[in-house]
């Protein structure tokens, strides 16, 4: 039986790199993004969708057989105003789920962030637990809070299995101090997704997406529960920068790093 995944996003960096990565014999990739995106390949088992998440009626045909939903689509990181993230990342987001419900899709894979959390504080010594209380660090964070707690609405009153990856610093590589506790790799970023599209009922779970990297500050308890085994670490690239990069110019002593400098967000 072919399985049918939905991805919103798919344009994207992440999109782009699970559109390549999730490929396997008896799947189907949905690929939906508002932006164009190139043509399949010889034997690509896929369709394309141009659309925006927040158009109702174009999610519910997107949805349709779907049995998995990774929603990857919204505005990615800081600079949008209030209203953009509201229509976008908010509504979209609820607009995804309700789609979803609608069509009776059973999972939806939904891609959070570390700036759901970015003014919680590091502390040398502690572990930074899954389920952290939402702590955002500007308008951005404060929609993918939202977007957790959409979530936990379609889990508990729908029966819907949520899991939402808070990722922290997806990169090719690392590339700046920071980077040592929050870094996904490539390879883990697509054993993290597969892990969660493969999990049986995790109900409403919440995730850190980082690589096993040695200076790590989150914990990895949530993940080894439905099955994700991060296999690199950023050390092997300590060596390579010793100084903060162009965008760790403010990265206080807090979970969003740069996010949390004052007048980060202007409307």
């Amino acid at each position: 039986m072919t399985e049918r995944i939905l991805i919103t996003g798919a344009a994207g960096k992440i999109g782009s790199l699970l559109r390549r990565s999730l490929r396997r014999s008896g799947r189907f990739l949905v690929l939906l993004d508002v932006a164009a995106q190139h043509d399949l390949d010889a034997g690509e088992e896929a369709a394309l969708v141009v659309a925006s998440i927040t158009d109702q009626a174009m999610m519910d045909r997107a949805c349709h057989e779907v049995d998995v939903v990774i929603h990857l689509g919204g505005i990615s990181g800081g600079g949008a105003t209030w209203g953009e993230y509201l229509d976008v990342n908010v509504d979209g987001t609820r607009v995804v789920l309700e789609a979803a419900r609608r069509s009776g899709v059973t999972k939806v894979i939904v891609a959070s962030s570390n700036h759901a959390v970015g003014f919680h504080p590091i502390v040398d010594g502690e572990t930074v637990p899954d389920d952290l209380l939402p702590r955002p660090d500007s308008y951005y964070g404060v929609s993918k809070a939202v977007g957790e707690s959409l979530g936990s609405l379609y889990h508990d009153r729908y029966g819907m299995d949520v899991v939402c990856l808070r990722i922290g610093s997806y990169l090719e590589r690392p590339t700046a101090p920071r980077n040592l506790w929050s870094w996904l790799s490539p390879g883990d970023c697509v054993r993290l997704f597969e892990a969660a599209i493969a999990a049986p009922a995790p109900g409403f779970r919440i995730v850190w997406g980082v690589s096993a990297n040695r200076r790590g500050i989150v914990s990895l308890d949530e993940g080894a529960a439905i099955g994700y085994v991060p296999q690199d670490d950023a050390e092997a690239y300590v060596e390579q920068f010793d100084a903060p990069g162009p965008d760790e110019s403010w990265a206080g002593d807090f979970i969003g790093g740069p996010f949390t400098a004052p007048g980060f967000d202007h409307d």
